[in-house]
């Protein structure tokens, strides 16, 4: 029995610790399930296998002349697998790919490379990376025929890891325009807006993790290969961007100002042509460090601008016309406890309502505002919506659009004293780019036109949609509210607080603008916004354009000085090289018998005789003649000699393309063409001075 009682007590014991171990195993089992699962798990992801994200190709961003704006470069990292190759292959290659290595990156000699590669050989490193170095396309190919490398991953172990840097070709060019987004997601601009559209579909890719923070590609099928983006086309202008961009940072410099933008718009499409935006940056130099021209930032008081809304009211709801008078007195006039003034010393005294509009009079466009509108300010309030001027934007496809804000009669803040400094553009918040739009709806005949900025969406050739132009099926207002309006803008031009800017080769109509910045206890400072806002030509609107600028230092703080001239500079460029624009123009001052076909095209004097001699038609020429053009008569045709003068840009319309390249080389002109045949338009105007070097764009049909 005692033998059986020692037996059962070992059993016991024995069962016992067994029973202590499996229940420290499952209590550990459970530990590193539960609770230090994530921790294990971690580790595993550390030293095993991974699928990991295979970025996509973000697409192209293209301008309107199909100039990439944005694009994605594909770079290579350039890695091996020491032990992939045999040892046949490696011992014969690897003297030579040391030494060509040595000579491409020239960061270490053949010895150092050659030291590298097979002490990772013999350490049986799976994963050499042989050079920090981007490579680009071209040098990816080159080195693909390499001894060593030419036999592939699979037997020399070389890897080219494809990553992809975003560049912008034209630099800081319609940067904010464009925009960026950054790795977290946030970003601005059309690479935000139609992230979409850009970002394509992420692939996957097995990957090992090999030491620190690398890792190996793997082959498997079961990779997952991304989608690329989709190309998005804008309607940004290249040269308009450029002259816009130009002029804006030349009057920026010069004013010592904060910042400015300027917006082009065609005037039937919507499309915007250029939009510019420029602050201050640390160094004092001017970049696209923000979109004033949408944000809230650039949508302030927007000042005298404002008065052209005010003026469409006016005539919509009453009978006045343009020479019933209006008395401004000595500049001044008060509403209870505050002073309208205006800026001329001395006042305007009595001025029709024109004149009140084209010398920019707060008293006069005030007292008008709140003698018609006094009872019912309601009613002037309805009157901009109706204007569209509260209308959002969503045409634009721009990200943080802000919309006009306008008072309420039933604001808090609404005042007596509100409707009358409306009425001249303050406390209101209108961005430059709604106002804009306003301007455009004058210039297109009262039909509002949203405006937008990209036109379509590519894949390759393949249209995946587009952007067609939104327009208003009723007017804004009244037909002959519109025309008193047209004289109004082209007024200032011609008479008013703009007329420095006149030009007699084509009508500009516009509106300045001036309005005095609020500190921040609410309080007007000397400090001043400026602005332009119109379109030419005047009599056959293309384009409208608004010119803003904050806050000019020196040399003016109007918008007559700083911005109107900015505008004039602008348009002057854009008819010099817009064919369109000049087409009317040149009509008229190109004789009739330079347009007729075929009898007087122009050409060579000797070629026209030749042709009429083989023709059997008789011919009256002179001597010494150069140029000429083909006049028929009776019974004969006549060569009259067109004059060629020296540092004048020539008329070489009509003209064959030989004859055209000839003349126009011979002047020290630059010229590129398009189209066959005759020259029907030429971009520098016939009779403009020359400059040699100079770019000409001849259209041939």
């Amino acid at each position: 029995m005692s033998i059986k009682k020692s037996i059962l007590a070992r059993v016991q014991v024995v069962y016992l610790v067994v029973s202590v171990i499996a229940l420290i195993i499952f209590i550990q089992i459970l530990t590193i399930q539960f609770v230090e699962g994530k921790k294990w798990r971690e580790e595993i992801k550390r030293y095993s296998l991974q699928y990991r994200i295979k970025k996509a190709t973000r697409g192209n961003i293209y301008s309107a002349n199909h100039e990439m704006l944005a694009t994605s470069i594909p770079l290579y990292k350039l890695s091996i697998d020491p032990t992939a190759a045999d040892d046949v292959l490696y011992k014969k290659n690897v003297n030579i790919l040391s030494k060509l290595l040595s000579d491409f990156f020239g960061d270490l000699s053949p010895k150092e490379y050659l030291l590298l590669i097979n002490q990772a050989r013999k350490e049986k490193k799976r994963y050499l990376i042989l050079n920090t170095k981007l490579l680009s396309f071209l040098d990816k190919k080159k080195l693909e025929t390499w001894p060593f490398f030419r036999e592939g991953q699979y037997k020399s172990g070389v890897i080219f890891e494809k990553v992809e840097e975003r560049t912008y070709p034209f630099k800081g060019l319609a940067r904010r325009t464009v925009g960026f987004v950054n790795e977290n997601g946030t970003g601005a601009g059309i690479e935000k807006s139609f992230e979409k559209q850009l970002a394509g579909i992420d692939g996957r890719a097995l990957y090992q993790k090999i030491s620190g923070s690398e890792w190996k590609p793997i082959q498997s099928s079961s990779r997952i290969e991304p989608i690329n983006g989709y190309d998005v086309y804008t309607s940004l202008d290249i040269n308009t961007q450029d002259i816009a961009e130009q002029e804006l940072k030349n009057a920026l410099l010069r004013h010592q100002a904060n910042y400015g933008c300027v917006v082009i718009m065609e005037v039937k499409t919507g499309q915007i042509k250029a939009m510019v935006n420029l602050g201050k940056t640390k160094d004092q130099q001017y970049a696209e460090v923000y979109n004033y021209a949408i944000d809230d930032l650039g949508s302030d008081d927007p000042g005298s601008t404002f008065k052209t809304a005010s003026m469409m009211a006016l005539l919509e709801d009453t009978t006045l016309t343009l020479n019933d008078s209006i008395e401004t007195g000595g500049g001044e006039w008060r509403y209870y406890d505050r002073v309208m003034r205006d800026d001329r010393v001395g006042g305007w005294g009595k001025l029709t309502i024109q004149q009140a509009f084209e010398f920019s009079s707060n008293v006069g466009i005030s007292k008008l505002i709140s003698r018609h509108f006094g009872r019912d300010h309601d009613k002037y309030i309805n009157y901009l919506k109706k204007f569209g001027l509260d209308t959002p934007l969503e045409s634009l496809q721009m990200e943080g659009m802000t919309r006009a804000y306008f008072k309420s009669t039933k604001d808090q803040t609404w005042s007596g004293v509100t409707l009358p400094w409306m009425s001249v553009g303050y406390e209101s918040k209108i961005s430059p780019v709604q106002l804009l739009t306003f301007y455009n709806a004058i210039a297109n005949d009262g039909f509002q036109v949203q405006p937008y900025l990209v036109t379509k969406v590519m894949e390759a050739n393949q249209l995946i949609e587009s952007y067609q132009p939104i327009v208003s099926k009723k007017k804004i207002c009244s037909e002959a509210t519109l025309e008193k309006l047209k004289i109004l803008l082209e007024g200032v031009v011609e008479r008013g607080t703009a007329r420095k800017i006149q030009t007699d080769r084509y009508k500009i109509a516009g509106k300045t603008g001036t309005s005095q910045k609020l500190d921040k206890r609410g309080r007007y400072t000397k400090k001043y916004k400026t602005s332009f806002v119109g379109y030419f030509p005047a009599d056959q609107p293309r384009y409208t354009c608004i010119v803003v600028i904050d806050e000019p230092k020196v040399d003016g703080a109007s918008g007559g000085e700083v911005c109107a001239p900015v505008f004039r500079a602008i348009a002057d460029k854009l008819f010099k090289q817009d064919m369109g624009i000049q087409t009317e123009v040149i009509e008229r001052e190109v004789p009739l018998y330079l347009t007729q076909i075929p009898s007087n095209q122009p050409g060579y004097a000797q070629d026209m005789i030749n042709i009429c001699q083989e023709l059997g038609i008789s011919v009256e020429a002179q001597n010494g003649q150069e140029l000429v053009a083909a006049v028929p008569r009776r019974y004969l045709v006549e060569l009259q000699e067109r004059e060629i003068k020296p540092n004048i840009v020539p008329n070489v319309k009509g003209l064959t393309l030989r004859d055209a390249l000839y003349l126009l080389e011979n002047k020290g002109l630059k010229v590129s063409f398009t189209g066959s045949g005759r020259v029907k338009t030429q971009s520098l105007m016939p009779g403009s001075p020359l400059r040699a070097g100079e770019k000409i764009i001849i259209q041939l049909q």
